[in-house]
């Protein structure tokens, strides 16, 4: 069988709802947008998740500011640092990475804007290594109505 050589990098709550700080979660599974990666045969990289690891299930709501700690910055370089080894190694082997999918408005996983640490350290890293991605951000709202606009917005920037 072939591969279709193509991946996304995605947040950790794309996938996993469950580790999103308990009153923001914005959906009770993964987002819709990953049935159309799916059957798209698009790869799926899923990236973890700094608070959870920093602080827990239990941890409260914090603003960018409040993460904003040397410690807190360490854990995300040090936790992205494997995947830029992956995404080497792909790139190397005629992979196409896509984009990455974040978190508007995430203290941690925002893009634009504010953008949030984790992907600050993230684009940090991809830019000494001259990677550049799109990227499209989860609205910070429910969603429940939206699916159909918000799938073709991703098909659009990340050009599917």
């Amino acid at each position: 069988m072939n591969r279709g050589k193509r991946l996304v990098l995605t947040s950790h709550c794309i996938l996993n709802q469950n580790s999103v700080v308990s009153p923001l979660a914005r959906a009770k599974g993964p987002f819709y947008i990953v049935n159309m990666l799916v059957e798209k045969g698009i790869g799926i990289i899923q990236l973890p998740c700094p608070e959870f690891k920093y602080l827990g299930l239990g941890r409260k709501p914090m603003s960018k500011e409040e993460y904003d700690v040397p410690e807190y910055r360490e854990l995300c370089k040090k936790l992205f640092q494997p995947f830029m080894e992956d995404l080497r190694e792909y790139l190397k082997n005629g992979y196409e990475i896509l984009g990455i999918i974040g978190v508007k408005e995430s203290p941690t996983c925002s893009i634009s804007g504010n953008r949030g640490i984790f992907m600050e350290e993230i684009f940090k890293a991809l830019k000494e290594e001259d990677i550049k991605l799109n990227y499209f951000e989860i609205p910070p709202t429910e969603l429940d109505n939206q699916w159909e606009e918000i799938i073709e917005d991703v098909k659009k920037k990340l050009n599917i």
